[in-house]
């Protein structure tokens, strides 16, 4: 009897709602056709608002304005469904219940928030739009996308990288393509006994040969050190644009007609050399720049002649036979004196 009463019972409930759904169907699907509207509209909406700001000057505005345009009228249109499909819905509940648990949704979802509002600084601000090259950390390359949650930028080998806005707005950010004009730069090491003048007037002629150096400002040739083995002179150009095939191209160029040219005019362009220097350093001639010579200069009084490596190891070489023959002698001697004492 139990049995029965309990079958009739969930046998009423699924008859009702399956009567409720039915009942609901055509406000099912009104719901989802005014939701659908208002989807297409924003979609709608967000590319008007793009093709209206193509200018480079007002594209990030014209992403956010988009962008935010198409979120509003979604939610307003899933607020109006919901309001057809359910008629007992009140929207400013669900508003109110959002703002209850709002704290909640910013702690469960604080990197999401984070990385779109950092994307919607990054639009409006301007550090960066698409089409620059920039360099962030170990990654290099050309913006692709500024999305609401990363940045796309496309390596120079190829590939896609996704950097979160967060931590581009949060880091250091390096645009070459900021501005116009990008300047380049090379360290070129000629001998110390060859002529500096000549060097900078070769650079500077390589360089002003090149039409796509710029003449405003021009380019220069600085002597920036003075290195172990070398005379560095640091070449200095200006190109336009300052793209990074531009400045590969340039780059190129330069490095190759100067090795050319330098070589041609008798400049050395000296590799690292190292030198040895030998000398007897005791007690008694510690300090005593007459006896030992180790590069620096021995003042006025009479300085020591220096010595190649070979005559230094021949000499030691004979320094070494005397003494073997030296000890070979005595040893004779000894021998000899036993042999007279045993007899």
């Amino acid at each position: 009897m139990n049995d029965n009463i309990s079958l009739s019972i969930a046998t009423d409930k699924i008859t009702n709602m399956v009567q409720g759904a039915i009942a609901l169907l055509p406000n099912i699907v009104i719901g989802t056709l005014v939701f659908i509207l208002f989807w297409f509209i924003g979609r709608v909406m967000r590319s008007f608002v793009r093709k209206q700001t193509r200018n480079r000057s007002t594209r990030n505005v014209g992403l956010v304005v988009g962008r935010l345009s198409q979120g509003i009228l979604v939610i307003l249109g899933f607020l109006i469904a919901a309001t057809i499909v359910f008629p007992s819905f009140n929207p400013s509940d669900a508003l109110a219940t959002l703002g209850i648990g709002g704290v909640a949704i910013g702690f469960a979802f604080k990197d999401i928030l984070q990385n779109f509002l950092a994307g919607i600084l990054i639009l409006l601000t301007e550090p960066f739009q698409i089409d620059d090259q920039i360099v962030f950390k170990d990654y290099e390359g050309t913006v692709e996308n500024i999305e609401t949650r990363a940045t796309s930028i496309r390596t120079y080998d190829g590939r896609r990288v996704m950097i979160p806005n967060a931590e581009l707005f949060t880091n250091a950010v390096t645009v070459n393509t900021a501005y116009e004009r990008r300047r380049l730069q090379y360290d070129i090491g000629i001998g110390y006994g060859d002529d500096i003048a000549k060097a900078k007037e070769i650079i500077l002629e390589t360089l002003n040969s090149r039409s796509e150096v710029l003449e405003n400002p021009g380019p220069e040739a600085i002597v920036v050190e003075l290195a172990g083995s070398s005379i560095n002179i640091r070449a200095r150009w200006w190109i336009n644009p300052p793209l990074r095939a531009e400045a590969i191209d340039s780059m190129d160029w330069v490095l190759e007609n100067l090795c050319n040219k330098l070589v041609a005019a008798g400049i050395d362009l000296p590799f690292p050399t190292q030198q040895i220097l030998f000398h007897d350093q005791t007690e008694e001639t510690d300090g005593d720049r007459t006896h030992q010579r180790e590069g620096w200069p021995a003042g006025k009084g009479k300085v020591p002649q220096s010595r190649s490596s070979s005559s230094s190891l021949k000499q030691l070489a004979e320094i070494k036979a005397q003494r073997n023959g030296s000890e070979g002698d005595s040893a004779k001697h000894s021998l000899e004196e036993k042999r007279t004492n045993e007899n």
